[in-house]
């Protein structure tokens, strides 16, 4: 028997189709070892930081059978995706069914590695021609990745938790992109708009027809604009020039993992976790090349097939075929760009999103080998006789030969026909609009925008670009508004104080470079214990430092007019779990709170009686922020535990002061029993934790996702995601399916 062990369920049926019963083929279903959640036995920093693995929660079933099938196998091939992840998915393998060799039964056949960059039959029977050993290099790649962010995730955030608040956390990458758009809403609540004007003239030509005309100027004074207009309206137009030229459009490049993120969220809409999640089921169809790719070249036979398919179904003229240099800074490992695997199959997939995203990799793939689209550009240019105002202009343009557009059509625009004019013609002014405008501030990223900019500097890998943003939002730090991130109030607060404090580990410079270092490590010209050693000891000197700071309770002064409602004293906002608020300056000798408006949270007073046990409401705040209680909180009497009464936060984007008695009880129904578990008749509950809404199942807990929420939830649906597998916190693990 000759076993071929694969991370994918779906990859592993795919394959074992193809091989037509030659190997058993097995699925490890991602990792199968990580480090342990207790940071004190996770790595041996003095020993070289060496990392201490152990089989993950369960994987137990997996893992024996691995070794089982792989004692009786005569030979063992590794199959795992072609990248550093893939890499370290193959060794972890490796390492434990050599653990498996016992005098009882000993692996009989050497373990090898084969890697391909698609999932069909003649690439599968290629690889397995050239099996190899694991490449050390890329391995401790990935492994060297693996410690550092979990070295500097736990520093980072145990001092989050001591010094702003519990529960929240920072990482090497994700710290970083909440900067970037942190400063970006830092530019928006600076921006100071200004007022200017725009002029608009529609006049007639000689055969009858209008035309639009745009001032080539804006002007920022009004009786600018009103001397233009006087003019204008006095003097007869003429047409002054007109100007045509012919230009080219060139094709995009291939698809890489970033590109395909942000092409597919302009014009389709996915997030670019859901693209990822798509694509990963058309690689493991066999419908497309591997999806996490920084290269953009193609394969001699791919081009060539795609040479065949773009002379029969357009025509030699718009075959040209190119090469892209890959634009990366820190391009990985050579692989191919996203292309169909089978570039004469026009649409794949099983799903409508599949077929969708399908479409787009094969009009890019098939655009990027094609000829050049022609285009004339037309300015016409008008202005009043004496030529002594801002010439006014129309731009149009027409396709002389679409080339590469007939195939990527989404990628042109349609023809802006202009009325035939002559120069020196003279035209009548129909009328003359000005418009007053103001300056806008920058508009906030998008998912796309941000993995273009992450991109661009440097940060991170494209492979896990959809895995910082998805983190981002899942922690509370950004928000998604229409298709726009906006950082939170806690967000914000994180992001200032690492700026303040740890700005060298979360700026560009110093994340870019540690990626260069790790690609070092990857090529073999840079040791690993080094790396990290250079980076670690200077950090952690850094962490015990900062730990003698205050705890930053206090963002910052309140405005002057906000005075505290109890003791008159001037008022500081704070941080709490519902977002800021303004607390009294002598919290907590006084406890005046007030809402970010100025609205008294009174304390003490009951806003109505609960109508079963008849206990009064309160709308209090505390310093996780604004929540509802039940019922007044007991003295407390010394050596007796007295039962505190029950409590629940008020979302942030509800006004305390507006909390009703019905709200207060919608709030109070948290946690909530659905009902009992049909496998052990024990309660499954949806509450909402410090991570946001979620149900358990005794220790088994998983998160509650928009549109669901924890006080609508079904039994069926909490037992719907109970079931699904446990995504774990603090790095992205290898998807499957």
């Amino acid at each position: 028997m000759k076993l071929l062990i694969v991370e994918s369920p779906s990859k592993a049926k795919t394959i074992e189709k193809y091989l037509e019963g030659a190997y058993t083929v097995r699925a490890s279903i991602g990792h199968i070892r990580d480090l342990p959640k207790s940071q004190k036995k996770a790595i041996n920093i003095e020993a070289g930081f060496i990392p201490h693995y152990e089989i993950s929660k369960g994987k137990e079933k997996v893992v024996s059978e691995l070794k089982t099938l792989a004692k009786k196998a005569e030979e063992i091939i590794l199959a795992t995706d072609p990248d550093r992840e893939g890499e370290a998915i193959a060794w972890h393998i490796e390492e434990l069914l050599k653990d498996s060799s016992d005098k009882k039964g000993k692996i009989k056949s050497n373990i090898s590695r084969v890697a391909f960059n698609e999932i069909t039959k003649e690439a599968i029977l290629e690889a397995l021609k050239n099996p190899r050993i694991i490449d050390t290099n890329l391995r401790k790649a990935q492994e060297a990745r693996r410690v550092l962010d979990r070295l500097v995730g736990y520093d980072l955030s145990g001092i989050i938790w001591k010094k702003v608040r519990y529960g929240l956390s920072a990482g090497r990458v994700q710290s970083p992109a909440l900067r970037i758009l942190v400063e970006r809403e830092r530019e928006i609540k600076a921006f100071i708009p200004e007022d200017y004007w725009i002029l608009n003239a529609k006049v007639k030509t000689k055969k009858g027809e209008y035309l639009d005309l745009a001032c080539s100027e804006d002007f920022r004074e009004k009786n600018k604009v009103e001397e233009i207009l006087n003019i204008a309206n006095k003097e007869k137009w003429h047409i002054l020039d007109i100007k045509e030229n012919e230009q080219k459009r060139s094709p995009n490049a291939p698809f890489t993992t970033s590109t395909i993120q942000q092409t597919a969220s302009s014009r389709l809409g996915f997030s670019p976790s859901r693209t990822m999640i798509v694509a990963q089921k058309l690689y493991e169809a066999g419908h497309i090349t591997y999806m996490r790719t920084d290269s953009t070249t193609l394969s001699k036979q791919a081009i060539i097939n795609i040479s065949k398919i773009i002379e029969k179904k357009y025509g030699k003229e718009y075959l040209s075929i190119r090469t892209y240099a890959t634009k990366s800074k820190n391009a990985q490992e050579a692989h191919e760009a996203i292309r169909p695997t089978h570039a004469e199959k026009i649409t794949a997939g099983n799903t409508e999103e599949q077929k969708k995203l399908y479409s787009l990799i094969w009009e890019r793939t098939i655009s990027s080998q094609m000829s050049d689209a022609k285009l004339l550009k037309t300015k016409i240019i008008g202005n009043v006789v004496s030529n002594s105002i801002p010439n006014f202009s129309a731009n149009g343009s027409r396709v002389l030969f679409p080339g590469w557009l007939i195939a990527d059509t989404r990628s042109g625009s349609e023809d802006v026909e202009l009325p035939e004019v002559a120069l020196g013609d003279e035209v009548k002014l129909i009328e003359i609009i000005d418009t007053a405008k103001q300056t806008e501030p920058p508009n906030r990223y998008s998912e796309a925008g941000l993995v273009k900019e992450l991109e661009t500097r440097g940060i991170g890998r494209p492979s896990t670009y959809a895995a910082i943003i998805s983190t981002l939002e899942t922690r509370g730090y950004v928000e998604k508004i229409n298709r726009s991130l906006k950082p939170t109030d806690t967000g914000e607060v994180v992001s200032t104080f690492l700026e303040q404090n740890f700005m060298n580990y979360i700026s560009d410079t110093f994340t870019a470079e540690m990626e260069s270092e790790l690609d070092d490590i990857a090529n073999g010209s840079r040791d690993y214990t080094k790396t990290l050693k250079d980076f670690y000891i200077p950090f952690s000197k850094h962490i015990k430092e900062k730990d003698k700071l205050d705890k930053a309770t206090t963002l910052e002064a309140a405005d002057e007019k906000f005075k505290c409602p109890l003791c008159k004293k001037s008022m500081v906002i704070k941080l709490g779990r519902g977002g800021k608020f303004l607390s009294c300056i002598d919290y907590p000798s006084c406890t005046g709170a007030l809402t970010l408006e100025g609205l008294e949270v009174k304390k003490n007073e009951p806003i109505g009686i609960d109508p079963q046990t008849k206990l009064p409401i309160f709308v209090l705040i505390g310093r996780f922020g604004p929540y509802v209680q039940l019922g007044e909180k007991p003295e407390k009497i010394k050596g007796k535990k007295s039962e505190k009464p029950k409590m629940a936060s008020i979302p942030k984007d509800i006004d305390p002061s507006s909390v009703t008695v019905d709200m207060a009880m919608h709030y109070l129904s948290l946690p909530k029993v659905l009902g009992f578990h049909p496998d052990d008749d024990v309660q499954i509950i949806s509450n909402i934790g410090r991570f946001g809404p979620y149900v358990g199942h005794e220790r088994n807990f998983r998160s509650i996702k928009k549109p669901l929420d924890p006080y609508n939830i079904t039994l069926e649906q909490a037992l719907e995601l109970l079931n699904t597998p446990k995504k774990p916190r603090g790095f992205q693990k290898k998807k499957t399916s």
